[in-house]
């Protein structure tokens, strides 16, 4: 299930991601349950039998930051609240595991999901993004 909807964001959204498509269409069921595994918080968004989302999110750090990954919604759901609602859950699941705030990084020129960021509780971070084409986000938990 994680694979499906993760092939149809890279496919969908080829320049909001640190990994292509052409990285993981290949890859091997090992390479895929090792992803999941990394990542310790992981869900997919519904609607119907179809999904529609996907987000993870990382055990906190020795600062009680936990990290938003691959957050990603079908574009015929973008203007609703499946995007918020995972946001939500994320940030949830990572207060339980004692995380103080939430961090992600995001594309610079991605200026709509950086709208959207902001709409949900993120500021811009005082520190440089995953990679020089981004910004690093951060929320209060």
């Amino acid at each position: 299930m994680w694979r499906q909807v993760r092939l149809c964001a890279l496919a969908d959204s080829p320049d909001a991601f640190g990994s292509t498509l052409s990285d993981w269409v290949d890859a091997s069921e090992s390479r895929w349950r090792a992803r999941l595994e990394e990542v310790p918080f992981n869900i997919v968004a519904f609607a119907g039998d179809e999904a529609i989302g996907q987000a993870g999110g990382t055990a906190p750090d020795s600062n009680g930051r936990s990290e938003l990954l691959s957050m990603w919604v079908a574009p015929s759901v973008r203007s609703s609240t499946t995007a918020a609602d995972m946001v939500t859950s994320v940030a949830e699941w990572a207060a339980n595991e004692g995380a103080r705030s939430l961090g992600l990084s995001v594309r610079r020129s991605n200026e709509r999901a950086i709208a959207f960021y902001q709409k949900v509780g993120f500021v811009e971070a005082d520190e440089p993004g995953d990679e020089p084409a981004e910004i690093a986000m951060v929320r209060p938990l």
